[in-house]
Protein backbone atom coordinates (compact mmCIF):
# COMPACT_ATOMS: atom_id res chain seq x y z
CA UNK A 1 0.00 0.00 0.00
CA UNK A 2 1.23 3.52 -0.94
CA UNK A 3 -0.03 6.23 1.13
CA UNK A 4 1.22 9.51 1.08
CA UNK A 5 1.50 11.70 4.31
CA UNK A 6 1.31 15.61 3.79
CA UNK A 7 3.76 17.50 6.35
CA UNK A 8 4.24 14.81 8.58
CA UNK A 9 6.97 16.48 11.12
CA UNK A 10 3.68 18.82 12.25
CA UNK A 11 2.24 18.66 14.64
CA UNK A 12 5.13 16.76 16.13
CA UNK A 13 3.71 14.16 17.78
CA UNK A 14 2.08 12.83 14.15
CA UNK A 15 5.34 11.31 13.45
CA UNK A 16 3.72 8.49 14.67
CA UNK A 17 1.65 8.00 11.90
CA UNK A 18 3.94 7.09 9.85
CA UNK A 19 5.78 4.93 12.03
CA UNK A 20 2.94 2.93 12.57
CA UNK A 21 2.16 2.95 9.17
CA UNK A 22 6.08 1.48 8.09
CA UNK A 23 5.53 -0.92 10.59
CA UNK A 24 2.10 -1.91 9.70
CA UNK A 25 4.41 -2.88 5.73
CA UNK A 26 2.85 0.79 4.02
CA UNK A 27 4.93 2.52 1.70
CA UNK A 28 5.42 6.32 3.09
CA UNK A 29 5.71 8.77 1.19
CA UNK A 30 6.44 12.49 2.93
CA UNK A 31 5.63 15.61 1.06
CA UNK A 32 6.36 18.75 2.93
CA UNK A 33 8.59 21.83 2.52
CA UNK A 34 10.52 20.81 5.67
CA UNK A 35 13.85 20.13 4.49
CA UNK A 36 14.51 16.30 4.85
CA UNK A 37 17.63 16.68 6.95
CA UNK A 38 15.46 18.46 9.61
CA UNK A 39 13.11 15.79 10.09
CA UNK A 40 13.60 13.72 13.47
CA UNK A 41 15.22 10.55 13.16
CA UNK A 42 12.57 8.57 13.56
CA UNK A 43 10.54 10.00 11.22
CA UNK A 44 13.32 9.85 8.46
CA UNK A 45 13.52 6.33 9.05
CA UNK A 46 9.81 5.79 8.62
CA UNK A 47 9.57 7.71 4.98
CA UNK A 48 10.15 5.18 2.05
CA UNK A 49 10.84 8.28 0.08
CA UNK A 50 10.51 12.17 0.69
CA UNK A 51 9.62 14.86 -1.58
CA UNK A 52 10.08 18.51 -0.64
CA UNK A 53 8.10 21.38 -2.28
CA UNK A 54 8.68 24.93 -1.73
CA UNK A 55 4.76 25.85 -1.25
CA UNK A 56 2.63 23.19 -0.31
CA UNK A 57 -0.05 26.01 -1.31
CA UNK A 58 1.18 26.04 -5.32
CA UNK A 59 -1.33 23.06 -6.37
CA UNK A 60 1.08 22.74 -9.68
CA UNK A 61 3.94 21.44 -7.27
CA UNK A 62 1.67 19.21 -5.18
CA UNK A 63 0.47 17.82 -8.53
CA UNK A 64 4.02 17.16 -9.50
CA UNK A 65 4.60 15.54 -6.25
CA UNK A 66 1.89 13.42 -6.13
CA UNK A 67 2.72 12.05 -10.24
CA UNK A 68 6.34 11.74 -8.91
CA UNK A 69 5.30 9.38 -6.62
CA UNK A 70 2.43 7.41 -8.81
CA UNK A 71 5.79 7.09 -11.24
CA UNK A 72 7.86 5.45 -8.81
CA UNK A 73 5.48 3.73 -6.60
CA UNK A 74 2.37 3.02 -8.84
CA UNK A 75 -1.05 3.59 -7.86
CA UNK A 76 -1.57 6.12 -4.43
CA UNK A 77 -3.87 4.24 -2.09
CA UNK A 78 -4.49 7.25 0.61
CA UNK A 79 -3.37 10.28 1.18
CA UNK A 80 -3.77 12.21 4.46
CA UNK A 81 -2.38 14.57 7.08
CA UNK A 82 -4.85 14.42 9.74
CA UNK A 83 -4.90 18.43 10.03
CA UNK A 84 -7.60 20.19 9.46
CA UNK A 85 -5.59 22.79 7.93
CA UNK A 86 -4.85 20.58 4.85
CA UNK A 87 -8.05 19.00 4.47
CA UNK A 88 -9.20 20.99 1.49
CA UNK A 89 -5.95 20.21 -0.43
CA UNK A 90 -6.22 16.67 0.58
CA UNK A 91 -9.83 16.42 -0.85
CA UNK A 92 -8.23 17.85 -4.29
CA UNK A 93 -5.40 16.08 -4.26
CA UNK A 94 -8.12 12.47 -4.02
CA UNK A 95 -10.06 13.78 -6.67
CA UNK A 96 -7.41 14.80 -8.86
CA UNK A 97 -5.52 11.14 -8.61
CA UNK A 98 -8.84 8.84 -7.56
CA UNK A 99 -8.04 8.62 -4.30
CA UNK A 100 -10.28 6.74 -1.73
CA UNK A 101 -11.27 9.45 1.13
CA UNK A 102 -13.14 12.66 1.09
CA UNK A 103 -13.22 14.06 -1.92
CA UNK A 104 -13.82 17.57 -3.40
CA UNK A 105 -17.40 17.45 -3.82
CA UNK A 106 -17.83 16.33 -0.15
CA UNK A 107 -15.64 19.52 1.21
CA UNK A 108 -18.31 22.42 1.71
CA UNK A 109 -20.57 19.98 4.14
CA UNK A 110 -17.68 19.79 6.32
CA UNK A 111 -15.99 22.89 6.29
CA UNK A 112 -18.96 25.35 6.36
CA UNK A 113 -20.66 25.54 9.54
CA UNK A 114 -23.59 26.62 7.77
CA UNK A 115 -23.90 23.31 5.74
CA UNK A 116 -23.11 21.34 8.90
CA UNK A 117 -26.06 22.90 10.34
CA UNK A 118 -27.86 21.70 7.26
CA UNK A 119 -26.55 18.07 7.73
CA UNK A 120 -27.54 18.26 11.58
CA UNK A 121 -31.29 19.28 10.82
CA UNK A 122 -31.39 16.59 7.69
CA UNK A 123 -30.33 13.97 10.23
CA UNK A 124 -33.10 15.00 13.08
CA UNK A 125 -30.69 16.96 15.39
CA UNK A 126 -31.37 20.82 16.63
CA UNK A 127 -28.57 22.86 15.99
CA UNK A 128 -28.67 26.22 17.73
CA UNK A 129 -30.33 28.81 15.36
CA UNK A 130 -27.99 30.44 12.65
CA UNK A 131 -27.36 31.22 8.79
CA UNK A 132 -24.58 33.20 7.02
CA UNK A 133 -25.22 37.03 6.96
CA UNK A 134 -23.33 39.17 4.35
CA UNK A 135 -25.19 42.49 4.12
CA UNK A 136 -25.97 44.72 7.52
CA UNK A 137 -29.35 44.64 6.78
CA UNK A 138 -29.37 40.56 6.80
CA UNK A 139 -27.06 41.19 10.38
CA UNK A 140 -29.62 43.43 12.23
CA UNK A 141 -32.39 41.09 10.95
CA UNK A 142 -31.14 37.95 12.57
CA UNK A 143 -30.40 40.06 15.31
CA UNK A 144 -33.95 41.34 15.84
CA UNK A 145 -35.09 37.55 14.90
CA UNK A 146 -33.03 36.14 17.79
CA UNK A 147 -32.37 38.50 20.18
CA UNK A 148 -29.17 38.82 22.60
CA UNK A 149 -26.51 37.57 23.18
CA UNK A 150 -24.98 36.63 19.66
CA UNK A 151 -22.21 34.96 18.57
CA UNK A 152 -20.65 35.85 15.04
CA UNK A 153 -17.34 33.29 13.60
CA UNK A 154 -16.10 32.40 10.27
CA UNK A 155 -18.23 29.85 8.10
CA UNK A 156 -15.07 28.51 6.97
CA UNK A 157 -12.21 28.26 9.62
CA UNK A 158 -10.44 26.81 12.43
CA UNK A 159 -10.16 27.63 16.33
CA UNK A 160 -12.03 30.19 18.08
CA UNK A 161 -9.88 32.76 16.67
CA UNK A 162 -11.98 36.41 14.81
CA UNK A 163 -14.80 34.91 16.80
CA UNK A 164 -17.28 37.83 18.08
CA UNK A 165 -19.66 37.32 21.49
CA UNK A 166 -22.35 40.25 20.56
CA UNK A 167 -24.07 41.22 24.07
CA UNK A 168 -25.77 44.63 22.96
CA UNK A 169 -26.59 46.96 20.39
CA UNK A 170 -23.13 48.78 20.67
CA UNK A 171 -21.51 45.54 19.56
CA UNK A 172 -23.49 44.74 16.95
CA UNK A 173 -22.55 48.15 15.46
CA UNK A 174 -19.32 47.49 15.99
CA UNK A 175 -19.11 43.96 14.43
CA UNK A 176 -20.79 45.60 11.08
CA UNK A 177 -18.14 47.81 10.94
CA UNK A 178 -15.60 45.65 11.22
CA UNK A 179 -13.20 44.88 8.03
CA UNK A 180 -14.35 40.96 7.40
CA UNK A 181 -13.00 39.63 4.17
CA UNK A 182 -14.77 36.06 4.22
CA UNK A 183 -18.25 35.14 5.15
CA UNK A 184 -19.91 35.24 8.85
CA UNK A 185 -22.49 33.01 10.04
CA UNK A 186 -24.41 34.40 13.04
CA UNK A 187 -25.72 32.23 15.65
CA UNK A 188 -28.41 32.21 18.70
CA UNK A 189 -25.80 32.14 21.98
CA UNK A 190 -26.09 28.87 23.73
CA UNK A 191 -25.58 29.20 27.47
CA UNK A 192 -24.08 25.47 28.28
CA UNK A 193 -20.86 24.19 28.64
CA UNK A 194 -19.00 22.93 25.38
CA UNK A 195 -18.77 19.06 25.33
CA UNK A 196 -16.98 16.54 22.34
CA UNK A 197 -17.29 13.66 20.68
CA UNK A 198 -14.11 12.14 19.53
CA UNK A 199 -12.77 8.87 18.04
CA UNK A 200 -11.69 7.17 15.21
CA UNK A 201 -14.48 5.02 12.70
CA UNK A 202 -13.55 2.34 10.35
CA UNK A 203 -13.58 1.36 6.73
CA UNK A 204 -17.29 0.67 7.40
CA UNK A 205 -17.97 3.76 9.16
CA UNK A 206 -18.40 1.78 12.38
CA UNK A 207 -17.04 3.90 15.91
CA UNK A 208 -13.79 1.92 16.68
CA UNK A 209 -13.58 3.70 20.13
CA UNK A 210 -15.02 6.94 21.47
CA UNK A 211 -14.81 9.49 24.06
CA UNK A 212 -15.59 12.97 25.62
CA UNK A 213 -13.81 16.12 26.24
CA UNK A 214 -14.62 18.34 28.66
CA UNK A 215 -13.42 21.86 29.77
CA UNK A 216 -12.73 23.82 32.53
CA UNK A 217 -13.76 26.92 30.65
CA UNK A 218 -14.19 27.69 26.84
CA UNK A 219 -11.26 27.86 24.50
CA UNK A 220 -12.37 31.04 23.19
CA UNK A 221 -11.91 32.53 26.16
CA UNK A 222 -8.80 30.95 26.87
CA UNK A 223 -7.31 32.56 23.76
CA UNK A 224 -9.09 35.77 23.80
CA UNK A 225 -8.14 36.15 27.48
CA UNK A 226 -4.96 34.64 26.78
CA UNK A 227 -5.22 32.62 30.18
CA UNK A 228 -5.36 28.82 31.07
CA UNK A 229 -7.10 26.13 30.58
CA UNK A 230 -7.16 22.12 31.35
CA UNK A 231 -9.71 19.75 30.43
CA UNK A 232 -10.29 15.68 30.57
CA UNK A 233 -11.63 12.38 29.11
CA UNK A 234 -15.05 11.46 30.28
CA UNK A 235 -14.29 7.49 31.11
CA UNK A 236 -18.38 7.39 30.91
CA UNK A 237 -20.72 9.58 27.84
CA UNK A 238 -24.09 10.17 28.56
CA UNK A 239 -26.63 8.31 26.56
CA UNK A 240 -27.96 11.09 24.88
CA UNK A 241 -23.94 12.01 23.38
CA UNK A 242 -23.21 9.02 22.54
CA UNK A 243 -26.65 9.08 20.23
CA UNK A 244 -26.07 12.68 18.47
CA UNK A 245 -22.47 11.48 18.02
CA UNK A 246 -23.23 8.22 16.22
CA UNK A 247 -25.89 9.78 14.08
CA UNK A 248 -23.40 12.65 13.14
CA UNK A 249 -21.02 9.74 12.16
CA UNK A 250 -23.71 8.16 9.86
CA UNK A 251 -25.18 11.18 8.33
CA UNK A 252 -21.65 12.34 6.91
CA UNK A 253 -20.64 8.48 5.96
CA UNK A 254 -17.65 8.75 7.98
CA UNK A 255 -15.08 6.23 7.07
CA UNK A 256 -11.33 5.36 7.98
CA UNK A 257 -11.13 8.98 9.86
CA UNK A 258 -10.67 10.19 13.25
CA UNK A 259 -13.13 12.95 13.90
CA UNK A 260 -13.67 15.91 16.75
CA UNK A 261 -17.39 16.67 17.49
CA UNK A 262 -18.31 19.69 19.73
CA UNK A 263 -21.56 19.87 21.57
CA UNK A 264 -23.50 22.37 23.51
CA UNK A 265 -24.38 19.71 26.98
CA UNK A 266 -26.99 21.32 29.65
CA UNK A 267 -25.61 20.49 33.58
CA UNK A 268 -27.88 17.71 33.89
CA UNK A 269 -26.51 15.94 30.59
CA UNK A 270 -30.24 15.32 29.72
CA UNK A 271 -29.70 17.40 26.10
CA UNK A 272 -27.18 18.17 23.29
CA UNK A 273 -26.85 21.23 20.74
CA UNK A 274 -24.52 19.90 17.45
CA UNK A 275 -21.98 22.79 17.46
CA UNK A 276 -19.98 21.76 14.50
CA UNK A 277 -18.26 18.94 13.47
CA UNK A 278 -14.37 18.47 12.15
CA UNK A 279 -12.99 15.26 10.16
CA UNK A 280 -9.80 14.85 12.00
CA UNK A 281 -8.76 14.17 15.77
CA UNK A 282 -8.98 16.26 18.55
CA UNK A 283 -6.31 18.56 18.79
CA UNK A 284 -2.76 19.30 21.49
CA UNK A 285 -1.81 16.08 23.11
CA UNK A 286 -4.97 14.83 22.69
CA UNK A 287 -4.13 11.43 20.76
CA UNK A 288 -1.41 10.85 22.98
CA UNK A 289 -4.00 11.75 25.87
CA UNK A 290 -6.49 8.05 23.94
CA UNK A 291 -3.71 6.35 24.40
CA UNK A 292 -3.20 6.89 28.11
CA UNK A 293 -6.76 6.73 29.53
CA UNK A 294 -7.13 3.57 26.92
CA UNK A 295 -4.13 1.47 27.46
CA UNK A 296 -3.99 1.24 23.52
CA UNK A 297 -1.81 2.91 20.50
CA UNK A 298 -4.19 4.85 18.37
CA UNK A 299 -1.67 5.42 15.62
CA UNK A 300 -1.21 1.70 15.24
CA UNK A 301 -4.95 1.11 15.40
CA UNK A 302 -5.18 3.90 12.24
CA UNK A 303 -2.63 2.37 10.80
CA UNK A 304 -3.40 -1.52 10.71
CA UNK A 305 -6.97 -0.41 9.82
CA UNK A 306 -5.63 1.41 7.01
CA UNK A 307 -3.54 -1.30 5.43
CA UNK A 308 -4.98 -4.25 6.56
CA UNK A 309 -8.67 -3.71 6.90
CA UNK A 310 -8.43 -4.34 10.67
CA UNK A 311 -10.39 -2.90 13.58
CA UNK A 312 -11.90 -4.07 16.70
CA UNK A 313 -14.05 -1.74 18.67
CA UNK A 314 -12.56 -1.06 21.93
CA UNK A 315 -14.83 -0.52 25.24
CA UNK A 316 -15.37 2.67 27.60
CA UNK A 317 -11.30 4.08 28.44
CA UNK A 318 -10.06 2.23 32.05
CA UNK A 319 -8.72 6.07 33.60
CA UNK A 320 -9.81 9.18 33.32
CA UNK A 321 -6.54 11.22 31.49
CA UNK A 322 -6.49 15.08 32.41
CA UNK A 323 -4.21 17.93 30.15
CA UNK A 324 -2.92 21.00 32.52
CA UNK A 325 -1.71 23.54 29.75
CA UNK A 326 0.42 26.80 31.83
CA UNK A 327 1.39 29.63 30.13
CA UNK A 328 4.62 31.60 30.63
CA UNK A 329 3.39 35.25 31.41
CA UNK A 330 1.11 33.78 34.37
CA UNK A 331 2.81 34.04 37.78
CA UNK A 332 2.45 30.50 39.14
CA UNK A 333 2.04 29.02 42.43
CA UNK A 334 4.56 25.75 42.13
CA UNK A 335 7.41 25.86 39.81
CA UNK A 336 7.81 23.48 37.33
CA UNK A 337 10.25 21.22 39.35
CA UNK A 338 7.41 21.24 42.00
CA UNK A 339 4.68 20.02 39.86
CA UNK A 340 7.21 17.24 38.56
CA UNK A 341 7.71 16.86 42.30
CA UNK A 342 4.69 17.04 44.01
CA UNK A 343 2.45 15.13 41.34
CA UNK A 344 4.93 11.93 40.41
CA UNK A 345 2.06 9.58 41.50
CA UNK A 346 -0.71 11.37 38.70
CA UNK A 347 2.25 12.56 36.60
CA UNK A 348 1.97 10.60 32.97
CA UNK A 349 3.98 12.81 30.57
CA UNK A 350 4.36 16.34 29.93
CA UNK A 351 6.25 18.31 27.59
CA UNK A 352 6.62 22.14 26.17
CA UNK A 353 3.86 22.82 23.57
CA UNK A 354 4.50 24.50 19.49
CA UNK A 355 4.05 27.65 19.26
CA UNK A 356 0.62 27.57 17.01
CA UNK A 357 -1.04 26.02 20.02
CA UNK A 358 -0.30 27.77 22.73
CA UNK A 359 -2.59 30.38 22.78
CA UNK A 360 -5.43 27.53 23.10
CA UNK A 361 -3.41 25.13 25.59
CA UNK A 362 -0.52 27.44 26.68
CA UNK A 363 2.95 26.80 26.38
CA UNK A 364 3.90 24.00 28.68
CA UNK A 365 1.03 20.63 29.21
CA UNK A 366 0.81 18.49 31.96
CA UNK A 367 -0.95 15.31 31.49
CA UNK A 368 -2.28 13.42 34.56
CA UNK A 369 -4.03 9.98 34.94
CA UNK A 370 -5.84 7.98 37.40
CA UNK A 371 -9.44 5.83 37.95
CA UNK A 372 -11.10 8.87 39.69
CA UNK A 373 -11.63 12.45 38.49
CA UNK A 374 -11.74 14.55 41.84
CA UNK A 375 -7.90 13.97 42.55
CA UNK A 376 -7.01 15.15 38.78
CA UNK A 377 -9.50 18.49 39.23
CA UNK A 378 -7.63 18.91 42.56
CA UNK A 379 -4.10 18.82 40.95
CA UNK A 380 -5.05 20.75 37.66
CA UNK A 381 -6.20 23.58 40.10
CA UNK A 382 -3.22 23.73 42.37
CA UNK A 383 -1.09 23.42 39.14
CA UNK A 384 -2.74 26.61 37.53
CA UNK A 385 -2.97 28.46 40.97
CA UNK A 386 -1.86 31.55 40.83
CA UNK A 387 1.47 33.03 43.47
CA UNK A 388 -0.06 35.47 46.25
Amino acid sequence: MNVVFLSPHFPPNFYHFCLRLKEAGANVLGLAEEHFHALRDELRRSLTEYYRVDNMHDYDQMLRALGYFTHRHGKIDRIDSQNEYWLELEAKLRTDFNIPGIRLEQINKIKRKSEMKRVFQEAGLKPARGRVCRTEGEIREFAKECGYPLVAKPDSGVGAARTYKIERQQELDQYINDPRDVDYIMEEFISAPIVTFDGLTDADGNIVFCSSLRYNKGVMEAVNENTDIYYYFAREIEPVLQSAGTTIVKAFDLRERFFHFEFFMDEGGAKVTPMEVNMRPPGGLTLDMFNFANDFDCYKIWADMLVHGTAMTYPPPAHHVLYVGRKHHIPYALTHEEVLTNFQGLLIHHEAISGVFTGAIGNYGYILRHRELPPLIEAAERIQQRSS
